[in-house]
C-alpha cells in the first residue's frame, strides 16, 4: 500500500484554489479533515500518494499556493515535509 501524504492549510479559499489545481493536473487527490495534531487555520487539508510528491511540490511553487505544510505520516502522527512558501 502507497504511503498517503496530506497538505494543511491556513485559508479554506488556498485549500479549494489547491484542490481545483491539482485536480486540473490530473493528480489523485482526496479531501481530508485537518488532524487535531496539525495546527492549521482550515480545517480542510487534501490527501495524496507520496509518489506524487514532486508533482505536488512542483505545483504549489509555479502557482504559489499559500500552504501550511505538507505532512506525511510515521508510527508517531504526522510530521512536516515541506514548510510552507516552498
Amino acid at each position: 500500500m502507497e504511503e498517503e501524504m496530506l497538505i494543511a492549510f491556513d485559508s479554506t479559499q488556498q485549500a479549494l484554489r489547491a484542490e481545483m489545481l491539482l485536480e486540473y493536473a490530473e493528480i489523485e487527490i482526496d479531501i481530508f479533515p485537518t488532524p487535531k495534531e496539525i495546527t492549521a487555520g482550515c480545517a480542510i487539508s487534501i490527501q495524496f500518494f507520496a509518489s506524487a510528491l514532486n508533482g505536488v511540490r512542483t505545483l504549489i511553487a509555479e502557482q504559489n499556493v499559500e500552504i501550511r505544510g505538507i505532512y506525511g505520516k510515521d508510527k508517531n502522527g504526522y510530521v512536516l515535509v515541506a514548510g510552507g512558501g516552498e
